[in-house]
């Protein structure tokens, strides 16, 4: 099998004319899967904000998403992929562990169906058809009004720690891609958690 390394060997063997062509392409690839060049891939929360409606507690958020192309390849492909928002709100306790008011989860599915060559982004049971992978991923990364708790959940003039976060479920993948996710940071994509004083 011709490796990365090979080709470039070839080139240095080969016409001055040639060589010089073949420098710039392989500084080009090295660059390409550099740490740096992975830098823009993964999950970041923009901005999240925790309001009390009449019905309780919601939360609204911001997400930048930026797939790896081998993520993209598979949805393209008809890999569904599923991600999983996971919220928290803790209060601080100093003579004792930290009191966890609200901890929940949602999960929010996306695939591609070639023959409709529409995308789909499913929220329990509500699902919406998406022209274009563009708008998939504009979806995707906006969250508005989650229920998370109800009103008694947090006490007024109390002070509590927010925690957010967005993560690929690479679990839920199809068997033979779990295993490529094991192996290759090309499945990973995940937030840090994001955290904020919440004080109601």
């Amino acid at each position: 099998m011709t490796t990365t390394m090979d080709f470039f060997t070839r080139c240095l063997k080969s016409a001055e004319g040639l060589g010089r062509f073949c420098v710039p392409a392989f500084l080009a690839i090295v660059l390409a899967y550099s740490p740096a060049a992975r830098a823009n891939e993964g999950i970041a929360v923009k901005d999240a904000r925790l309001e009390l409606t009449d019905d309780g507690w919601q939360l609204s958020a911001d997400f930048d998403i930026q797939f790896t192309p081998t993520l993209r390849e598979a949805v393209d492909r008809g890999v569904a992929l599923y991600f999983i928002i996971e919220f928290e709100v803790r209060q601080p306790r100093w003579y004792w562990l930290d009191k966890k008011n609200i901890a929940v989860t949602r999960e929010r599915r996306i695939a591609y169906a070639p023959l409709t060559q529409q995308y789909r982004l499913s929220v329990g049971n509500y699902s919406q058809n998406i022209k274009s992978f563009a708008e998939l991923k504009h979806q995707l990364s906006s969250l508005r009004g989650w229920a998370v708790s109800g009103k008694d959940s947090l006490k007024p003039g109390e002070k509590y720690e927010a925690s957010l976060r967005m993560r690929l479920d690479t679990s839920l993948l199809p068997k033979p891609f779990q295993i490529s996710a094991v192996a290759s940071n090309d499945w990973t994509l995940a937030s840090d958690w994001h955290r904020w004083t919440a004080s109601p």
